[in-house]
């Protein structure tokens, strides 16, 4: 999950700058299993004689305060997006996030192929940016793809299905139902497009892996890729579009469940361009070092819609691969420093040459 770009240098505990900024809003804090408890049942989500018997942190974002709440008999979860990073309190973000991911669940709920391929909205309280989904059980995400996993190809077809599914289902919607979500595009922005490629951009790359400083600055003194890089940005990322867009389609989105992989945390979701979704899959194959039939399967499978640019969607792949690679969104690769010397180099010739013979060659 992205962070962000402003600093904030306030010393309160966060407790106390999230009341004093908003005060009488519910603070979900994971420690105050009592408070959630009455909460709950103030807000007529849990019934007078239902018990909490435990609330723990779930999952590894970084964003939202996130918590499974176990009572006798279910479990659920519990989001609140705070006007921070949640990992990282000094850095602000934007709190109506939590509404954008609530409009996208509303908007999809019922929609065969992909509703049923996400955890259900159970509760919604705009005012305190706090949500109850679906508890999917103690699942992994698909990270391990980094470390040396392989995904299958029926993982692979799920979710080109479900991406089918959400890109052309939706067609001729924004009018009927706005999902600009610009604030949390303009973060995501920021870390994709331009901070990677800022100099002085305060991450000290050669503390994460000697040498890769070096292969950076080789980059980012390419004028013609990051030109382009800057132009994408602009012209694609930013730009609204006819086509529901999940936002952060990659591994750590993706669960898996018993009944197969389910995608979660839609808050960077707008209508937008298809080829930002098919992008950052496409590219996190080629972080995890997956091999070439896997990416083949997902173009084969994926229906994209009729206005799809292949060659954007391979441009914007290379752009991701650089800001996993030397941007603050870093991931938990195994590869070393030839590796990802190699694949800035693909990034660069994905954006200045797209073609599929980089993604599909081994």
């Amino acid at each position: 999950m992205t962070e962000t770009a402003s600093v904030n240098c306030a010393q309160p505990t966060p407790r106390a700058r999230f009341q004093d900024q908003h005060p009488g809003l519910f603070y979900l804090d994971p420690d105050e299993r009592d408070e959630l408890a009455a909460y709950l049942k103030n807000a007529g989500f849990l019934s007078m004689d239902e018990q909490v018997q435990s609330v723990t942190r779930a999952g590894d974002g970084n964003m939202n305060c996130t918590v499974r709440v176990t009572t006798r008999p279910r479990s659920f979860i519990v989001k609140q997006s705070r006007p921070w990073v949640a990992k990282y309190p000094q850095f602000d973000a934007p709190w109506d996030r939590a509404l954008r991911e609530i409009e996208f669940y509303q908007l999809v709920t019922g929609q065969p192929g992909v509703a049923d391929r996400m955890p259900r909205l159970l509760h919604a309280d705009r005012a305190a940016r706090l949500m109850v989904i679906e508890d999917l059980g103690a699942s992994k995400d698909l990270s391990g793809i980094y470390r040396g996993a392989t995904l299958n190809l029926d993982t692979v077809d799920t979710l080109a299905d479900y991406l089918s599914r959400l890109h052309l289902d939706f067609r001729g919607q924004p009018a009927r139902h706005p999902l600009p979500n610009r604030e949390m595009r303009a973060l995501n922005h920021a870390h994709i497009f331009e901070i990677p490629l800022e100099a002085n951009n305060g991450l000290a790359l050669d503390d994460l892996l000697p040498g890769l400083g070096a292969a950076a600055d080789r980059l980012r003194s390419d004028l013609d890729y990051v030109s382009t890089v800057r132009r994408l940005g602009a012209e694609v990322y930013l730009a609204d579009g006819d086509t529901l867009v999940h936002g952060d389609f990659f591994p750590g989105s993706f669960l898996e469940t018993p009944a197969g992989p389910k995608v979660i945390d839609p808050e960077f979701a707008c209508f937008g361009r298809s080829e930002v979704d098919g992008g950052m899959f496409l590219a996190h194959l080629l972080l995890g070092a997956q091999p070439p039939g896997i990416a083949a399967r997902f173009l084969k499978r994926y229906r994209p819609p009729a206005d799809h640019d292949v060659n954007v969607m391979l441009q914007l792949a290379g752009i991701e691969v650089m800001r996993r690679l030397i941007g603050y969104a870093q991931l938990p690769l195994a590869c070393g420093l030839e590796e990802r010397r190699s694949l800035l180099r693909r990034s660069r010739d994905l954006v200045l040459h797209p073609s599929l013979d980089l993604i599909l060659a081994s």
